[in-house]
């Protein structure tokens, strides 16, 4: 049983060949009425299997579960990028990863990304993101791509997956690494107004090159953590790993003033961890406190030699990280708020870099042999004490939990929580609508689905207009 089990989770890695419509589903329960609106959801789904291609590379799959007046809604539909529209002519793999171009593909192609990592709407556009590319601009709806979208000629190079949008003016702000070229440690850093217009753009020297998947922002500050997943082109000419985890390189996270300049940024060190995702931080007097899930040692990237990192330190918990800035010392603090393996977290976003009641995030089952497969979502305050905590039945797993308020005006945490479930035994997935501070006694409506969703990344709620 148990070996099926696994057996049957490696099946929901495996990309799905088909795009589908599926106007109306069947639900368990009711939805509540007031959902009215899309979520879109993010991941790899490669269109043709490539030899040594890493899982996170895969090109990007959009899925969107349409609510509304208590009716459900669904379509599928690959982001088809250069890259996509290049290998979808050829009928065939013509990438092996990270850019790499594969011996018999035609000299003058070029890496046109995967945008497989989060979708955004922000100033009126839908825009599927990697952390590689610009974002590319998706048609709501229809789910057709639109192109590279770069801010009438403002922006340009790597674009995060990750920008944070500032619940007060509505700015969305943004990073890039590799922002030089490939494997350098340049990082630019830019914001868009709330009507779409870019108003900064500028690039910055970090400590070392370091992928750096997420970054943190306050209401007065920008923090960018530079974490020992190191790049090396050395390594990448050699054929060693291009990404490799080097812990004696060390943490740095540097603090800058959103109102300053990156010649202001103070670095602070710390213990070598590494950190994907940020659930919140915020300003508590000359402190910035920021949560975030963090590794002892970074998990799916090997030592530069090869060697795997030590699968039981490769796990994420909820940690609170503390900067003192008054001047006293240039460490941070690390300690972790709970011994749960858990990723992908969220808040009710209208508390984005402001103190926060409310987290959850989806965690993995410790009881189960199925190491590292999430199967449950936490609910925790805003000191990481654990609120709420449900387990999916054994086999299932469950994507993001996405928050979505009552109504605009509603208090903190009030509203559901929206998270994609694989159902192991019948091989296809739900969508679970639970109630956001109520998980343990389980969705209150389940959206059904003939087929599988894919293991992905993240997603978002679009309210309708």
């Amino acid at each position: 049983m148990q070996h099926d089990a696994v057996a049957e989770r490696r099946n929901n890695i495996a990309p799905i060949p088909f795009e589908a419509d599926a106007p109306f589903l069947k639900i368990i329960g009711e939805l509540p009425r007031e959902l009215n609106g899309t979520l879109y959801r993010n991941g790899p789904n490669p269109q043709f299997d490539s030899p040594g291609a890493h899982w996170f590379v895969g090109d990007g799959m959009l899925h969107a579960f349409h609510l509304e007046n208590g009716r459900a809604s669904y379509r599928n539909r690959w982001v088809r990028t250069p890259k996509w529209l290049a290998e979808h002519d050829a009928g065939r793999a013509l990438f092996g990863g990270f850019g790499r171009k594969l011996p018999d593909a035609p000299a003058n192609l070029t890496d046109g990304g995967v945008a497989n990592t989060n979708i955004i709407f922000h100033a009126g556009k839908l825009l599927a993101l990697e952390e590689a590319h610009l974002p590319t601009e998706i048609e709501p709806g229809t789910l057709a791509t639109r192109g590279y979208h770069n801010y009438q000629g403002r922006v340009a190079g790597s674009f995060t997956a990750h920008p944070k949008v500032d619940p007060v003016t509505g700015e969305l702000m943004f990073f890039g690494y590799n922002a030089a070229g490939p494997l350098t440690p340049a990082l630019s850093y830019g914001s868009i107004d709330a009507t779409g217009k870019a108003t900064r753009f500028e690039r910055f020297e970090a400590p070392y090159a370091s992928m750096v998947h997420d970054f943190i922002v306050t209401a007065s500050h920008v923090l960018f953590p530079i974490l020992p997943i190191t790049g090396s082109m050395e390594r990448a000419m050699s054929g060693r790993p291009p990404y490799a985890w080097e812990p004696d390189k060390g943490a740095y996270v540097g603090v800058m003033k959103r109102s300053g300049t990156a010649k202001d940024i103070v670095w602070f060190r710390g213990e070598a961890c590494y950190v994907f995702h940020i659930m919140n931080a915020w300003e508590d007097g000359n402190r910035i406190v920021a949560d975030v899930m963090q590794f002892e040692e970074a998990p799916l990237f090997p030592h530069p030699d090869g060697r795997p990192t030590d699968p039981e330190k490769s796990r994420a918990r909820h940690c609170r990280w503390t900067f003192d800035l008054s001047g006293n010392t240039d460490r941070f603090q690390q300690t972790y708020l709970d011994d749960l393996t858990g990723e992908f977290p969220r808040i009710d976003d209208r508390r984005a870099g402001l103190k926060s009641r409310h987290g959850w995030y989806a965690c993995a089952n410790p009881k189960l042999p199925m190491f590292g497969a999430l199967s449950g979502i936490v609910h925790v305050d805003g000191n990481g004490r654990r609120l709420g905590h449900y387990l999916l039945p054994a086999g299932d797993t469950i994507s993001e939990p996405v928050f979505v308020e009552r109504s605009k005006d509603a208090v903190e945490g009030d509203g559901w929580l929206l998270a994609v479930v694989w159902r192991a035994r019948e091989n296809r997935s739900d969508l679970a609508v639970f109630n956001a501070t109520d998980i343990e006694a389980g969705p209150a409506a389940l959206v059904q689905l003939g087929h599988r969703v894919p293991d992905g990344f993240h997603g978002n709620w679009v309210g309708a207009a």
